[in-house]
């Protein structure tokens, strides 16, 4: 990957590295242990980029020894340290920050898959993501139609894979320019508005929107363990929740490779015999305040 210019890359903060409520891991703990435990994924950390908001999580890259980079908030200091609850002013501000950054990164000329920290790795993506070369961007869904073309997917910014362009770089630029008239609205409710007003026609893009069958998430689970490439915390409020119900797919995960090992696992039909995702509980009852 290194060759053709092409970086991991995923953000962090103080909130993300550290344990909630004193118990262990991190949702950064969780997010790395996947690529330990996921099929033919070590490798690929050694082009992951660590992006920290804020001190004490770029301290803490550094420690892990990966590819660490301190990303200040306006007139530096920590101000992006603490966890920011959905849709708070201070999201909204963190998002886009980092579409910021990762515009920076295509300009650079780096193609690159960005991934939030809620996202396990299972399997290595890039295998069924460059597959054809003549796409532009690949994105990430919390529900798909059915369509990989389709602008009416439900479109999720926690993962894609795009490629440095004069096109892409264009299309980045516009996305983060709305921003100026988009008060109150996260990154990728501006996004989705840019992409159904046919910026992808306009600017001549070849996109794709990713099978959640593949690349899913708590809004929609993979039916189908043997296929799944990524597992995201999306349709969740808060990191308590996300690191619970984390917990839960990587111990779903270990249980299913176990038994894969042991030649347990059968497949009936479309489905794999024996084998069920846990309940995403915490996940669903974070959007009761009392619970975040």
């Amino acid at each position: 990957m290194a060759a053709n210019k092409t970086v991991i890359i995923t953000v962090i903060n103080k909130a993300y590295v550290e344990a909630n409520n004193d118990e262990y891991p991190s949702m950064f703990d969780l997010f790395l242990e996947g690529f330990w435990v996921g099929e033919e994924t070590r490798p690929l950390l050694r082009h992951l980029l660590v992006v920290s908001m804020d001190s004490t999580a770029h301290e803490r890259c550094q420690f892990r020894r990966l590819n660490c980079y301190r990303l200040a908030a306006e007139g530096g200091g920590d101000g992006f340290a603490g966890e920011k609850i959905y849709m708070s002013n201070e999201f909204i501000e963190m998002m886009w920050k980092r579409t910021s950054f990762v515009l920076d990164v295509l300009k650079r000329g780096y193609n690159f898959i960005f991934t939030d920290t809620d996202v396990l790795w299972l399997r290595d993506p890039f295998k069924r993501l460059i597959n054809n070369q003549s796409i532009d961007l690949h994105i990430s869904t919390d529900a798909y139609n059915g369509d990989p073309s389709s602008i009416k997917n439900h479109i999720n910014t926690g993962f894609y894979f795009i490629k440095s362009s004069t096109k892409t770089t264009s299309f980045f630029q516009k996305w983060y320019d709305m921003r100026k008239n988009s008060t109150g609205m996260k990154e990728q409710d501006v996004l989705v508005k840019l992409v159904r007003q046919g910026v992808i026609r306009e600017l001549d893009l070849n996109a794709r929107f990713l099978d959640t069958l593949y690349f899913s998430g708590f809004c929609k689970d993979s039916h189908d363990v043997r296929l799944v490439v990524t597992v995201h915390a999306n349709c969740c409020r808060s990191i308590r929740a996300k690191v619970t119900d984390l917990k839960a797919v990587l111990r779903d995960w270990k249980r299913f490779k176990d038994d894969e090992s042991k030649g347990n696992i059968g497949v009936v039909g479309n489905t794999t015999n024996g084998f069920r995702w846990s309940r995403h509980l915490s996940c669903l009852n974070s959007w009761h305040k009392r619970n975040i």
